[in-house]
Parts: structure tokens; sequence; C-alpha cells
């Protein structure tokens, strides 16, 4: 072939390349990085739209090397936050969508109001119907929440002054009470308001002062677990039981401790829960083990950092927290400080990246180390804290 001949059909070739390639449809996946952060918050709101509805399997976390979602039935402690994060996206975005499959996933916890054998009536049914009752008002709402805190109230015991935590290690615990447990009592205290019955406000504050008395060390950091004796009330030990260590400074539970504190100085005004409360921020936000970012590792004492799983969960819990606790001491550094956080944890070094099918939100959050299980891993309790604070952060602005 002549040089002529090669040319013409070297140009020949090169335009109907070029044309077959203009007809195709752009099939080219965005690229993460051209994805706003809102609009990749949107695609993850839209995951758990889109979850199926299944009444035994509340997505609990997500293994992302084995693309695997745990799922979890009503009886598990975190099944409330599920449907609590579809009532807060709805909050959000006014989105009708996500109020329809709220309700539907919601009706799911129900059957947990004759559940006495636990004390996180508040994470699942709080979440999950209070959530529900903040966005409309409903009846039969109410009287789900007043019958769940006409349960939890059978595991108060008066001498301990405090509500049984947990059933399991009897061999071991004679009493155990968590700092988690602080965090169901916004159920027996939104329980009174309801029913007009005081009862259910006497022991939240019984059990508050008990903890407030006991559960925190000099330095204002608080142990995980206590363990009464049921006859007359002393504490038998103090120990971790999901932390690294006995002594050591496990994250998500100072969160626990900071919220719950919070909140019930929203409903007794005692200044004391307010100071104590203020204290814990001090060393939370204050610890040399601090990242920059304000997203702790999983225990401010793990041996290897900085090479240890982070805690979302308790980033977002803290900074919740503190946009309330703004709010009763006008305190910018509280407001400056969960701005921080929410910052961090709005962006792509924490959001899920879109081609994450899954019905999550936000990455590395850390659950149980005792059993080394859903560390550095999405969790739903994750993203609810996250969603409250922006919806709290909202009513501000």
């Amino acid at each position: 072939m002549d040089n002529n001949k090669q040319i013409i059909l070297f140009v020949f070739i090169i335009g109907f390349t070029t044309l077959i390639t203009s007809c195709k449809p752009n099939l080219k996946k965005v690229d993460e990085k051209d994805i706003s952060v809102d609009s990749l918050l949107s695609l993850r709101y839209q995951q758990l739209l889109q979850h199926p509805i299944d009444s035994l399997a509340f997505p609990r976390s997500y293994t992302i090397k084995e693309g695997k979602i745990k799922k979890v039935p009503s009886k598990d402690w975190t099944s409330g936050f599920f449907p609590g994060n579809l009532w807060q996206i709805f909050k959000l975005t006014k989105d009708n969508r996500y109020k329809e499959v709220a309700e539907k996933w919601t009706a799911f916890v129900e059957k947990e109001k004759f559940n006495n054998h636990t004390h996180d009536m508040g994470f699942k049914v709080f979440c999950s119907f209070g959530n529900g009752l903040a966005n409309y008002d409903n009846k039969h709402y109410k009287d789900v929440i007043v019958k769940s805190a006409q349960t939890l109230i059978t595991r108060f015991n008066e001498k301990v002054g405090s509500i049984r935590s947990w059933d399991f290690n009897k061999h071991k615990w004679s009493f155990p009470v968590i700092i988690d447990n602080m965090m169901n009592l916004e159920l027996l205290f939104e329980a009174t308001k309801i029913s007009k019955d005081s009862m259910y406000h006497k022991i939240a504050v019984a059990h508050a002062n008990t903890t407030l008395q006991n559960h925190f060390r000099p330095n204002n950091s608080t142990w995980h677990v206590l363990d009464y004796n049921p006859e007359n009330g002393k504490v038998n030990t103090r120990v971790t039981h999901q932390g690294i260590s006995d002594d050591s400074s496990w994250a998500r539970g100072q969160g626990w401790a900071i919220y719950g504190f919070t909140m019930a100085y929203r409903y007794t005004k005692n200044p004391k829960y307010l100071e104590q409360a203020k204290a814990t921020v001090s060393f939370f936000t204050g610890h040399k083990n601090m990242p920059e970012d304000g997203i702790p590792y999983w225990d401010f004492d793990a041996p290897n950092i900085p090479n240890e799983p982070r805690d979302v969960s308790a980033a977002a819990i803290v900074a919740s927290a503190l946009i309330e606790l703004y709010g009763y001491t006008n305190d910018e550094s509280y407001l400056n400080y969960s701005k921080k956080v929410l910052n961090s944890l709005q962006s792509k070094n924490y959001i899920l990246a879109e081609n994450v099918k899954a019905p999550f939100i936000l990455n590395h959050s850390s659950g149980d180390w005792s059993k080394r299980a859903e560390m550095d891993e999405p969790i739903v309790y994750g993203d609810y804290y996250f969603l409250e604070a922006l919806t709290r952060l909202k009513k501000i602005k």
C-alpha cells in the first residue's frame, strides 16, 4: 500500500473511532473527588431509604472488606437507632419518604416495651418512638413510651439507687451498672412529662445521683462498669468491659457521661449535673491523646496510639452533647469544638464512599473491643448522633 493510501486509511480509522465513541452514552463513573460533601451525604441518606424493610433485620454495622451488613432483631440494644436515623433525616430534608419508612421500622420496635431483661429501653424505644414523637404528635407513640418506662423501672433497686444494667456475667457481678445507662434516663424523664406521674422522674434522678457519686475518677473521667452489692448498695468493684483496661478511659464511655449528665440537667436543672458534664468535657477535649481533628481513638489509653482505631461514634455523641451544653452555658468553646468535629466528619475522610451499598453514613466507629467486634467500621449509632448533632446545630444557626 502506497503512503497516500495509508494516510487516508489512518484518517478514516481515527474519524470512525471518534464518531463511535461520541455516540456512546457517558458511562464514566463520577470521580468521588468531583462529588461535593452535600451530594455525598444525600447519596448516603438514600442508601438508608432504599434498604429492604425487614422486622427481624435492623442494620447495626457493616464490614467493608467482606461487604457484609450485620443485622439484628429488635431485642438488640441498637435496634432503635436505624428508625431514629430515618426520622432525623426526615427532619433535615423534609422529604416525606423518610418519614414513611421510619414509621414502618419504628413499629417493629414496639414489642420491646415488654422486654424487662434489658436496661436499653431508652436506646431502643426512645431513639425510635421518641424521634417519631418529636416530628408529629402521636398518642400511640406516647403510650409506647410510658409502657416502656413502666417496664424499665422494674430493674430499679432502691438500696443501690440505680437501674440494673446487664443480666449476664452473674458469676462476676451482682448488680452491674454501666455509664451507658445514663442515656436511658431520657425515656423516664419524658414518661413523667407524658403521664404526669412523677415516679419515673424520681427514679431517673436517683440513678443519676448514684452515678454522679460513684462513677467518676478524680480526673473526671469515668469507669465503664460499677458492680454494686444489691443488699446494701455498696460498690463491690469498678471495672471496664469494653475499654483496654479497668483504669483506662474508654472514649465512648466518656461520651455517654457527657451526654447523659447534660441531658439530666435539661430535665432537673441540677447544677451538679451541669458541672460534672463540663468537667468530663474538659477531660475529653483536652486529653493529650486527642487527635487534631477531634475524632478520638477508641480508648484514650490504647497502647498503640497513633496506630489505633478511631471512634467516630464517641466523637458524634460528644459533638451533639456540646451543642446542648452550649445552650445552657453560652460558652462558645463548646459550640466551636462541636463544629470542628462536625467539619471533620463531614469530609471524605469519614463519610462512606458513593459506591458502598450499605445503609450507613460514616466510617470509623469502634464497637466492642472485648469481643474484638465492630472495630473501625460503620456503626448505626455513630450515624445517629452525627445526624442528631446536625439537627441541633441547624436549630441554632
